[in-house]
């Protein structure tokens, strides 16, 4: 569509240049490494029998991400809390990542606040804000990462600093060799298949928004690798091209969601669905995969499958979510709305400080 390939008109609606902070994700990842290696980091006091992720939004995303990522590497148990509060295991042998890109957000705040009354040994991961305050008094670590983007564009941020904390507690190897590869493998993909530069006859990401333009989208995963993706898929879509859609995950789906596709019949039709999937998904769930293609054809949604089949697993999700988030610009493009403002938040947000 020749909209997305006209420069002058995307500049016109992103007024707060999204395009710049989405393109700059393999330069993130790059930095957040090097954040994380340069971290005055101490040695744990306790010893650590879980570790437990406090953040919302874009800053719980990346959690998720590190989650699935390290799910064959690490040895112990992982969850990832969106909430005021935290799971009543949490304690002394606890690591507690507490992460909130503003430094302000309440509910991690006061997890944070759940966490020191538990004696959890706690990592602060933030722009400055409340939680910088309150980490450096309470005499935990703070790592700052660079003020003035939206949430959800930090996601390197607020996952690449993680990995690099984590192997500089001894708890994972250290991952250099995979974030440089990282880099060199989004650049390719942003350059030669979903950037602003390649024309949409070429672009993955052009080409899907334009499909899901004016349609319900639903994304799955897979609880193996994808559950996280799809997940960000979703927030992008909803936060930068201001479209309702959901996510689910198999084989999850496969027990209750399946059946669903029968009605409403003349709603269904129009439902665009997209499959996001990988090598290192089980055998089974693969299977499930096809088979649940085959009901979902029969109501008349259409279907896309995207996998990446080459490098590391790190490279495989962030390209996944490069293309998503790519998509959920351009959709905003054909939307004609700019893709920065998240109104409804920041309404919700003073409203809550009223009380």
């Amino acid at each position: 569509m020749d909209k997305l390939d006209n420069r002058e008109l995307v500049s016109k609606l992103d007024t707060s240049n999204m395009l710049e902070l989405i393109s700059n994700l393999p330069d993130q990842c790059l930095e957040a490494n090097d954040i994380g290696k340069r971290s005055d980091i101490p040695k744990l006091d306790n010893e650590i029998g879980n570790i437990v992720f406090a953040g919302l939004g874009g800053s719980a995303i990346g959690a998720d991400i590190v989650k699935v990522y390290l799910q064959d590497e690490l040895k112990l148990p992982v969850i990832v809390c969106r909430n005021y509060t935290l799971p009543d295991f949490t304690g002394k042998n606890t690591l507690l990542f507490c992460a909130s890109y503003s430094g302000n957000t309440e509910e991690t705040l006061s997890s944070f606040d759940n966490g020191l009354k538990r004696g959890a040994s706690i990592i602060t991961i933030g722009s400055g804000g409340k939680l910088k305050e309150l980490s450096m008094k309470n005499g935990f670590r703070h790592i700052t990462i660079p003020c003035g983007f939206p949430p959800r564009t930090a996601l390197g941020y607020m996952s690449i600093t993680v990995l690099a904390v984590l192997s500089r507690l001894g708890f994972i190897k250290d991952k250099e060799k995979e974030v440089k590869e990282l880099y060199s493998e989004l650049i390719k993909l942003r350059d030669k298949e979903i950037g602003i530069s390649v024309p949409f006859e070429k672009n993955i990401s052009k080409r899907l928004a334009c499909t899901l333009f004016g349609k319900y989208s639903i994304i799955y995963g897979t609880s193996d690798s994808t559950e996280a993706v799809s997940l960000r898929w979703r927030g992008q879509l909803a936060e930068n091209s201001k479209c309702l859609s959901s996510s689910h995950v198999l084989p999850e789906m496969n027990h209750n969601e399946i059946v669903g596709w029968c009605f409403p019949k003349e709603l269904l039709e129009s439902f665009k669905v997209v499959i996001l999937r990988d090598k290192k998904d089980h055998p089974r769930t693969q299977k499930r995969i096809d088979i649940s293609k085959t009901i979902i054809k029969e109501s008349g949604a259409e279907i896309f499958e995207l996998e990446r089949e080459k490098g590391s697993l790190l490279v495989r999700l962030f390209s996944l979510i490069y293309i998503g988030d790519f998509v959920s610009f351009y959709l905003a493009i054909l939307n004609d709305i700019d893709p920065t403002p998240v109104k409804s938040v920041d309404y919700l947000k003073s409203e809550l400080a009223k009380i």
